[in-house]
């Protein structure tokens, strides 16, 4: 191959990322391009540098990996290696998709196996097939997600602290959550309550008949959907009773007009 691969490192531990740096420096074909930290900048570097091959970590905060892929759409990834703690079982998921992944620890031979695989993979241009991989993958864990019994029940009443007392809030009252930082902003009506909660852990927490996530920040209340409205670049703005417009990510159209059909 004469043109270098273009590489992306992705992993919220600086230690892992400076591993995977060293060892990518060794091979003469590839340029790394860039390392993230976390979601958010994985995201807009593969949507600004067009990565060959993306070193991706599954368990980040804030927004995992299969979050990254979801939202830049799985035709721009050329080739992935996924890099993870997961256990063996969870493993399977890959194996049974043909994504090659890394599991820390792993030892110089196992990566150099991994890395000769992305390779060849780029060298055929498997662009269509890997594609296809990762919409398998995205689409068998959101059905397992789905129909896996839980634990817990979903939240009916949330605790948020005002000025001087706490107030239990009913969740049905809530219109729509935006991110903000570590914690969730709940709109209700015209007032607004900051929670100390990662969006991903809330999303986990409400019911999914009644809530959905329509972009990485914002989770909305299905009942104060009034309309959808097309937008620019296939994406579309959700329109709430009350006027408010949010904005619904390509990755998430399809959902969203499951649940609302399954609703209406």
């Amino acid at each position: 191959m004469a043109e270098k691969i273009r590489t992306l490192i992705v992993d919220d531990e600086p230690l892992a990322r400076r591993n995977l740096r060293l060892l990518l420096e060794k091979d003469p074909q590839i340029e790394i391009v860039d390392e993230c930290r976390n979601g958010r900048e994985a995201v807009k570097a593969i949507n600004d540098l067009t990565p060959d091959l993306l070193f991706l970590d599954i368990q980040m905060p804030e927004m995992d990996g299969f979050e990254v892929i979801e939202n830049v759409g799985t035709e721009r990834i050329h080739a992935i290696i996924f890099v993870t703690a997961f256990d063996q079982y969870a493993l399977k998921a890959f194996e049974v998709h043909a994504l090659d992944y890394l599991l820390k620890p792993f030892d110089d031979a196992r990566f150099k196996k991994a890395l000769q695989q992305a390779k060849s993979q780029i060298e055929q241009r498997e662009i269509n097939k890997i594609s296809k991989k990762l919409l398998a993958l995205l689409e068998d864990r959101e059905s397992k997600r789905e129909h896996s019994p839980r634990e817990k029940p979903y939240l009916t009443r949330l605790m948020v602290k005002l000025a001087n007392r706490v107030v239990l809030l009913k969740v049905s009252e809530i219109d729509w959550i935006e991110a903000d930082g570590n914690y969730a902003k709940l709109h209700v009506g015209r007032k607004a309550h900051l929670l100390r909660e990662k969006m991903h852990d809330l999303e986990a927490q409400l019911d999914p008949q009644n809530f959905v996530r329509i972009h990485r920040s914002i989770i909305v209340n299905l009942e104060r959907i009034k309309e959808l409205h097309p937008h620019f670049n296939g994406d579309y703005i959700v329109v709430l009773e009350d006027g408010v417009q949010l904005k619904l990510s390509r990755s998430r159209r399809e959902q969203l007009e499951s649940r609302l059909k399954a609703v209406s």
